[in-house]
This record gives structure tokens, C-alpha cells and sequence, in this order.
């Protein structure tokens, strides 16, 4: 059997606020609970489960998206009036055209590094 990921556990302050701001972004279904965790499906069984903590340590999550799809998550977050940045550290704001497709960074409230890409990093163009 190949390896995959099942799942991650996000921490936040308000696990399904973060859980639900995520899913509304990405237009995903809407989360559910599991244990104690608010889960977020993503593709492939593999999940987001958003866990309460006091002290949240920013990670980074990249989301490889359809190219069809780019355009409207990046609507999402200009209506909700989140910057995105051509690069991981915030330094150009845009998108990037990194191998032949397009690529984004935006923060989450929590202060998570996220990224969506519409191209896997050395899949050419």
C-alpha cells in the first residue's frame, strides 16, 4: 500500500472558527466534529482536524488547487480582505507563476502560512 497523508492536526485558538474560515476559502464542505478535533476534508480521505490550544505555533499548509479554482479562492480572500503574497515570506504581494502555473501565500487568522498552487513545486513550465 502506497503512503499517504491521513490527516494533520491544526492548532488554533477557535478551532471551528479557523476550521470553518478554511473551509469557506477553499469552498470546501463544511466541517464536522470528530472527537475533539473540527475536521476539514480536503482530497483523498486526508484531512485538517483544528485542535483548541493556547498557544498556537504558525505552520505551513499548501493546498494544490485546480487552475480553475485559483481565481475564485483568491476572490474569497480579497472579499474578506485578506493580502496574498507571491512568495513565503510576504515580501511581493500577487500571486506567483512559478512552474507554468500560479501560486499564492495568505495568512489564516490564527496566523497559519497558507498556500495554494495550481502546479506542484518542479513539475516544470
Amino acid at each position: 500500500m502506497p503512503i499517504e497523508l491521513n490527516h494533520t492536526i491544526v492548532e488554533t485558538r477557535d478551532q471551528d472558527a479557523g476550521a470553518a474560515w478554511l473551509a469557506e476559502v477553499l469552498g470546501l464542505p463544511a466541517p464536522v466534529h470528530f472527537g475533539p478535533f473540527t475536521v476539514v476534508e480536503v482530497a483523498h480521505g486526508t484531512s485538517l482536524d483544528f485542535m483548541n490550544v493556547d498557544d498556537p505555533h504558525p505552520q505551513h499548509y499548501a493546498f494544490l488547487v485546480p487552475d480553475d479554482e485559483f481565481a475564485v479562492i483568491a476572490a474569497r480572500l480579497q472579499d474578506r480582505g485578506v493580502p496574498t503574497y507571491a512568495d513565503p515570506g510576504h515580501r511581493r504581494s500577487g500571486h506567483n507563476t512559478n512552474d507554468g502555473g500560479r501560486g499564492a501565500y495568505f495568512d489564516s487568522p490564527e496566523g497559519h502560512n497558507l498556500e495554494i498552487l495550481t502546479r506542484p513545486y518542479g513539475s516544470g513550465g
